[in-house]
């Protein structure tokens, strides 16, 4: 029996759910971030856009991967 494969990572932009509000785990950490990375976080963000701001986020700070 062959194991699993894991999902693909599918991009924010094709979310079904990406239009909405930002999630409020994704609303906390991005604000850690941004605090670090001296960032301000723009009022409004959907999930995707959360989405990227935390990946460009994590990059710049060397996080996450």
């Amino acid at each position: 029996m062959s194991e699993p494969q894991p999902n693909p990572a599918k991009s924010p932009d094709d979310w079904t759910t990406g239009d909405e509000p930002m999630t409020g785990p994704q609303q906390s950490y991005l604000s850690t971030l941004a605090q670090e990375a001296g960032v301000d976080v723009p009022e409004g963000l959907t999930k995707a856009q959360a989405s990227k701001m935390i990946d460009e986020l994590q990059a710049k700070r060397g996080r996450g991967r």
